[in-house]
């Protein structure tokens, strides 16, 4: 049987940005089959390749980020560097970059240009603030964007410094967010026989967008909303509770499942009150509903408290670290953790494609590239010679 081809085979991305946000959306897209050229400068490459931890001098981070990705160190700040990047973006259909506004267009890239060598290209622009607007000259990081865009305030304990969630989160919305724009405008092209276009994603507007009631319940209430916790406000009963050797979290918020988690824990005269029937009564009294299940879950241990949430069918589940991540029989079993061989000689564990196309799935089809690994490959496809490469390599034009 022959393998099916992939989602997105075919389709010439070009990237060039740099650390999260604008290479989380081309590893996106080449996990499904586009052909992602990173452009990187030459001598150091992305700096994602020295963050967090490092192995055999390159960061792990970078084994899962660049995956699939084919890597040209080619020094965008010389004319002739810029040369070449406007030959390989005349022959793709999608652009992403993550610099500050402006600096392709002083490049002498900017869209007006490249969409007069190539009407169709799709150009995925991630940056801070957007490409217009009071703020777009001002530098923004994905943290920023968390905080302006209303999450920071919400994270953390009430009356406590505001903290992060742990990872770029902001960097990651900006990416998928791109991602969706990039699939809609490809679609548009595509079935309505549009022109490419830009794709303008600011940092704190993807933040904002995933932050639900938010600003309709200012708006019509005055409402500001508040950290809380490992709660959900407004959502009663839902939150971490405290168990004899750690913390599971309970989902209880449901009508029927409130009547079930209460049995379970002894208070049917909590599951039986009509005063506690709807969610908003239970709002109403979430302290006490919270010290009646952690009164129960205290008496015991984490692995008792789910086996018997679980036969009750309570959402409930444990605060997964790393080691349990990476130990869970359900990962496995759904692909979600994969042994991938790297090309500085090791092998090493790496999350899974998301999300799963059953027709078409997602695939690790080569390791995170060197730098400069397909310089050469990538140049002569454009048509230059043995002798042009290496001239322009003893020029540092590329590397």
């Amino acid at each position: 049987m022959s393998k099916p081809p992939s989602a997105l085979e075919g389709l010439r991305v070009i990237e060039m940005g740099q650390l999260i946000a604008g290479p989380f959306a081309g590893k996106t897209l080449a996990e499904f089959g586009a052909d992602v050229i990173k452009i990187e400068p030459p001598g150091a490459g992305d700096p994602l390749r020295n963050w967090r931890l490092i192995k055999e001098g390159t960061s792990v981070w970078w084994q899962v980020q660049s995956r699939n990705k084919r890597s040209v160190a080619l020094d965008l700040r010389s004319a002739e560097g810029q040369d070449i990047a406007r030959k390989l973006i005349r022959e793709a259909d999608v652009l992403i970059e993550n610099f500050r506004p402006g600096t392709l267009e002083g490049w002498g890239m900017g869209y007006d240009v490249l969409s007069a060598l190539n009407p169709g290209l799709i150009m995925l622009r991630i940056s801070g603030y957007g490409q217009t607007g009071p703020y777009r000259d001002l530098p923004g990081f994905g943290a920023i964007g968390e905080a302006m865009g209303g999450l920071r305030h919400l994270t953390g304990e009430t009356g406590r410094v505001p903290v992060r969630c742990g990872i770029s989160i902001g960097d990651t919305l900006a990416a998928l967010h791109g991602t969706i724009g990039i699939l809609t405008a490809l679609y548009h092209r595509k079935v309505n026989g549009g022109q490419g276009q830009v794709i303008d994603v600011a940092l704190h507007e993807a933040v904002f967008n995933v932050m639900e009631s938010l600003i309709p319940e200012y708006d019509a209430f005055g409402a500001v909303r508040e950290a809380a916790g490992s709660a959900l406000p407004g959502i009663a009963p839902s939150n971490a509770y405290r168990c004899s050797d750690g913390f599971v979290l309970i989902a209880g918020n449901g009508d029927s499942i409130f009547k079930r988690l209460m049995q379970v824990i002894g208070r049917d005269d909590l599951g039986g009150d009509e005063g506690l029937a709807s969610n908003a009564g239970r709002a109403a009294r979430v302290h006490e509903l919270d010290a009646a299940i952690e009164q129960w879950t205290l008496a015991r241990p984490v692995a008792q408290v789910l086996a018997v949430l679980g036969e009750a069918r309570v959402p409930a589940g444990k605060v997964y670290t790393a080691k349990d991540i990476h130990q869970d029989p359900h990962y496995r079993a759904r692909d979600m953790i994969l042994r991938q061989a790297t090309r500085d000689g090791y092998e090493v564990d790496v999350p899974g494609v998301v999300p799963k196309l059953l027709g078409t799935p997602g695939t690790v089809r080569s390791a995170a590239p060197r730098l400069g690994d397909d310089t050469d490959a990538v140049l002569r496809e454009l048509g230059f010679s043995t002798q042009d490469i290496a001239a322009l390599r003893g020029r540092k034009v590329v590397a």
